[in-house]
């Protein structure tokens, strides 16, 4: 049983920074596409980064040259480091995990607000 644990997620004044963590247990993700989604208040859940296991990265325009999704395999941990954080960025934070089928973690709540 694959499982995803968010973490990192917190309270933070715009323009600050915060680092997600996403450890995945009950496979290596070496093989994953390791991804991150977002949903805010009375929205849809939305794309925000994902990193393949061929070393591809993607990202919504939104949160282009602000955030940078990594990944440790050794650790089978996936990371999100948010930078120049703004309101809007308010959501929860979703780890997700494909190969064949797809694994969601309970999410982790970024709250920017002053």
């Amino acid at each position: 049983q694959v499982q995803l644990v968010e973490s990192g997620g917190g309270l933070v004044q715009p323009g600050g920074s915060l680092r997600l963590s996403c450890a995945v247990s009950g496979n290596s993700i070496s093989m994953y596409t390791m991804a991150w989604f977002r949903q805010a208040r009375e929205k849809q859940r939305e794309f925000v980064a994902m990193f393949t296991s061929g070393g591809y990265r993607n990202y919504a325009d939104s949160v282009k040259g602000r955030f940078t999704i990594s990944r440790d395999n050794a650790k089978n941990t996936v990371y999100l480091q948010m930078n120049s954080l703004k309101p809007e960025d308010t959501a929860v934070y979703y780890c997700k995990a494909v190969y064949g089928r797809e694994y969601w973690g309970q999410g982790t709540q970024v709250t920017v607000a002053s």
